[in-house]
């Protein structure tokens, strides 16, 4: 397996964990019988909760770009030493990024998002360099 996927599937395992997060967090708000039901009067989660469902949904937002990025370039057989940089990059950016968005450090969550916007954007450079 490429770099390039093994930070795809790391990145894909770092979402489900995070779903697991953000799902005790709503857990211990609501309870799981409200969870269970149909949901449709459902609070705002606050707190470590409310952060953990936005980071998770977050995480969904940037690994479908991702996913996309990283397939694209071992399908077309473009994926190389700066394209796995840039899966590398992206996955400890979004693990930094979800760590410190639970954490509730607002400018420093940025910055680690940022940091994943970066190793997209290496991996889509050398895409566009290759067209």
């Amino acid at each position: 397996m490429s770099p390039d996927l093994k930070y795809l599937l790391l990145s894909t395992i770092l979402c489900f964990v995070q779903v697991l997060i953000a799902a005790t967090g709503a857990n211990q708000q609501v309870g799981l019988p409200k969870l269970a039901g149909n949901r449709d009067s459902l609070p705002e989660y606050t707190g470590w909760a409310g952060r953990a469902r936005r980071a998770h949904l977050n995480m969904i937002e940037n690994l479908v770009l991702f996913a996309a990025l990283v397939l694209i370039a071992a399908v077309s057989g473009k994926a190389n030493a700066t394209t796995a940089m840039g899966a590398m990059i992206f996955f400890w950016g979004r693990l930094a990024y979800a760590v410190i968005y639970l954490i509730g450090i607002p400018w420093l969550r940025t910055l680690a998002w940022f940091v994943s916007v970066i190793g997209m954007a290496v991996i889509a450079w050398v895409l566009l360099q290759a067209m």
